[in-house]
């Protein structure tokens, strides 16, 4: 068909042109979409954060995403990062973001700046530098002049920057699209008249800067012009009011692949087929053309840097894992939806558009171009499974709640709820174990004693504004003099958060934790106290600062209330020790270690610090620590700290939140790597391993409803017979397909996760298939009775499943 030839035209233009670098432009907007030099575009966009990843991983997990068919790559700017002290910046390492920038540049996409300066983003006080706390009658985010004279500096800072790089398209540079502040909407009710004059502030100064490209404010409704105001969300296709002017595009800054995880709690797991869905409703519903992946690549919460509560891990579940590895099907489901899209985009931009009602929760979204192009998009938004619709007096079949993609209104590339792509699952094999205990130093923390403290107070301090976001440990100490004989006491302590953990003459007697939607906790225990002088200490531990809410210059950490018994010695004499001694001597450096004597490691003890060396596993594959024996603390490698760990807050299947810390490769030696952890529970290092993290699984289900890849219709460039839907395999980089563990071409039970051979199966396909696959890296299997050499049933829809192993 003509049409058809038209649209694999622009899909050249779009896709050959991104392997060449990205040449400035004019960006502009109007009701539709984002205007680059001129021409309406529908974008797909992915976050990505450069402190999240290392620069040796940069250039792979661009790649990625490029393949995976986005066009542009978005990033929060994390302020306290670069300036963790006034006026002394950081851009150096984790920390480059022009070099970010300028490799994504470099692989043909465009770049959406989330400046911010306050990002949440589940990243320590949101990002703000603990500092800005310290300054004289500040108050956060509002019409509050300390605020915003830091907040316009540091703005400034990183417009300037870009702008001696050339890095706006105006400049010939890939940044489009430009972010100030972040949901503020949240909050901006706590503020009262002096948050609506904080977003005006906030809007001027931004596009004061004139940067040549637009500007935008998520999750503000009242942004004003002309700054766009855009969506956060899951199902922004259902919750969001729209763009609040005519002239304004529908951008969805931030489409949650996953969700943030804290200790304790499971991942959320959002299905590849949910996510298109609600993707594909928000282009054609609320006439969106800016969609970005929240997050993409999650990446690492490295050192101390996560959120309150929140896992080291971010966002594993997003297409590309923590690690970068594929997250099949979530990443591929994705890719065939970018593709089909972009079959679709002239008519899509500028066709005009009528609504057709096929029945119950049934409707047709028809665009019609000027020349007699026509897209359609076939939408079943009702639970019902196998639902039948008539278009066009043609019959076609939906899954429940999925999108059916036409871009010749005939025939089907994509549903959104129809998944072709093949499901991987990821593997830990050990390859280190530290399993000797003569591997393994160990180091004891002392309890400190009121007279061994030089901070002192006569009542409870609060944690964060003492430590100075300079360590995640606070000890409190007392000392109570007891003139009877030794009895039992009811010790009780308010607490903050985030964890507490109680010593008696040194001894530990006991531990609490909140959780992270309840951080305050109580806790209750009897003790015993001797005659004469007894020392009480209490290490108060943070597991990160706050990120979110108003007036959060004004948030409590650390212990509220002391009782023993009916005395209540919260205004006493207490003494403090900010941060360990193993901190303060840096004793997870070479240099540091040897401050302090070792001896070998006999049995697990508390607050206790753990060393060992190895030398780098062989190979390229991505790298963890299993610390499932471990309890909580932080782990270095090389100086460098992979983050805390808290294996011991199980979720509510009893589970760790997380098991496997990543350890990237760049942070190694070739021999000697030291590794420290600092445990502040009884554990044991004993059953710690390095392991590779790899696929080796891949498993690909097809059916006669399935529509063939978008690739297959590429490749045939017409429409005139309907391509066979495949099972495409493929192992990752330098690994074949070793073993076929199912294969049935029929009626099999199940999916990938639990199937079984149904009444009807070909008696060949285990033969079949191995011919196609073993031996080779990937394969693909046409899902037809004559691949099969025989129809076992005919009449009967079939499917194929192929459950294969790598190596």
């Amino acid at each position: 068909m003509v049409w058809f030839g038209l649209c694999l035209i622009l899909l050249a233009v779009v896709t050959g042109g991104r392997n060449m670098m990205v040449k400035g432009a004019n960006v502009s907007y109007d009701g539709r979409s984002l205007l680059i030099d001129g021409q309406r575009k529908i974008l797909f966009s992915g976050s990505i954060h450069y402190p999240r990843s290392t620069p040796d991983m940069w250039p792979s997990l661009i790649d990625k995403a490029k393949q995976g068919g986005l066009d542009v790559i978005q990033t929060y700017v994390f302020w306290n990062l670069h300036e963790p002290q006034p006026g002394q910046y950081d851009f150096t390492g984790r920390n480059d973001i022009v070099s970010f920038i300028k490799q994504v540049q470099q692989q043909g996409l465009y770049v959406s700046l989330r400046i911010g300066p306050f990002i949440e983003a589940e990243w320590s006080y949101g990002g703000l530098p603990f500092w800005l706390h310290d300054v004289p009658g500040i108050v956060f985010r509002t019409n509050n002049e300390p605020f915003k004279f830091y907040m316009q500096n540091f703005t400034t800072k990183i417009v300037d920057m870009m702008k001696a790089e050339n890095l706006f398209a105006s400049q010939g540079g890939p940044i489009i699209l430009s972010q100030i502040e972040n949901e503020y909407q949240n909050v901006e009710g706590s503020f009262h008249e002096d948050g609506s004059r904080y977003v005006n502030w906030t809007a001027q100064m931004a596009v004061d800067q004139n940067t040549g490209e637009p500007w935008m404010m998520c999750k503000q409704d009242d942004a004003p012009d002309p700054v766009i105001n855009t969506c956060n969300g899951m199902k922004c296709d259902e919750t969001w009011k729209g763009p609040n002017s005519p002239n304004k595009p529908s951008i969805w800054t931030e489409n949650w692949p996953s969700f943030l995880q804290g200790f304790g709690e499971e991942p959320y797991m959002r299905s590849a087929q949910d996510l298109a869905f609600h993707t594909t409703m928000f282009i054609i519903k609320m006439n969106g053309t800016f969609v970005n992946y929240y997050m993409f690549h999650g990446g690492t919460n490295f050192g101390r840097t996560s959120a309150a509560f929140i896992i080291t891990g971010y966002y594993d579940q997003a297409p590309l894992d923590e690690y970068g590895i594929l997250r099949q099907p979530k990443y591929g489901h994705l890719k065939d939806m970018h593709a089909a899209f972009k079959l679709c985009l002239q008519t899509l931009l500028y066709g005009n558009l009528a609504i057709e009602h096929l029945g119950d929760n049934q409707d047709a979204y028809v665009y019609t171009g000027s020349a007699g192009e026509c897209v359609a998009f076939l939408v079943n938004n009702s639970s019902k499974e196998g639902v039948e619709m008539v278009f066009r007096n043609t019959s076609y079949t939906l899954p429940a709640k999925s999108v059916s993609i036409l871009p010749d209104c005939k025939n089907v590339v994509f549903n959104t709820g129809m998944v072709n792509t093949q499901v991987s699952t990821r593997s830990m094999q050990p390859v280190i174990r530290f399993d000797s205990p003569q591997q393994w130093q160990a180091f004891s923390e002392a309890v400190p004693q009121f007279d061994q403290t030089s901070l002192r107070s006569d009542t409870l301090l609060e944690q964060m504004n003492t430590t100075k976001d300079t360590t995640d440990y606070l000890w409190y100490t007392m000392r109570m003099e007891l003139n009877s004989s030794e009895a039992q006491y009811m010790l009780h302590v308010n607490s903050l958060g985030h964890v507490l953990r109680a010593y008696v003459n040194g001894a530990l007697v006991g531990s609490a934790h909140g959780t992270r939607k309840v951080t305050n906790f109580t806790f209750e225990n009897s003790i015993s106290l001797s005659t004469g002088i007894n020392n009480i200490s209490f290490l108060s531990i943070m597991v990160g600062l706050p990120d979110s809410g108003a007036f959060m210059e004004r948030r409590s950490a650390g212990l509220r209330d002391v009782l023993i018994q009916e005395l209540n010695f919260t205004n006493s004499p207490w003494g403090y020790q900010v941060g360990l001694l193993g901190e303060t001597l840096a004793i997870y450096t070479d240099e540091g270690s040897s401050k302090v004597s070792w001896s070998q490691y006999q049995n697990p003890s508390t607050i206790t610090w753990y060393k060992t060396t190895f030398n780098a596993p062989e190979g390229t594959e991505p790298i963890a620590l299993n610390l499932g024996s471990m309890g909580k603390g932080e782990v270095w490698v090389n100086g460098q700290s992979i983050g805390r760990y808290w294996v011991s807050f199980k979720t509510p299947a009893g589970l760790p939140s997380q098991t496997w810390y990543n350890v990237p490769r760049s942070f190694l030696k070739p021999t000697g790597n030291l590794l420290v952890l600092f445990e502040e529970e009884y554990a044991n290092p004993l059953n710690i391993s390095l392991d590779t993290v790899s696929i080796d699984k891949v498993c690909g289900r097809v059916s006669d409803s399935h529509p063939p890849r978008v690739n297959s219709r590429e490749v045939s460039g017409h429409y005139q017979s309907r391509p066979t839907p495949r099972v495409h395999l493929r192992c990752p980089k330098k690994q074949i397909i070793s073993k076929i563990v199912f294969a049935s071409h029929g009626n099999p039970s199940g999916d990938c996760e639990n199937y079984s051979i149904g009444k009807c199966h070909s008696s060949n396909s285990q033969q079949v298939v191995e011919k196609a696959c073993l031996g080779r890296r990937q394969c693909s299997i046409s899902h037809t009775p004559e691949s099969f050499g025989e129809d076992p049933c005919p009449g009967t829809p079939k499917t194929l499943l192929v459950d294969a192993r790598c190596e």
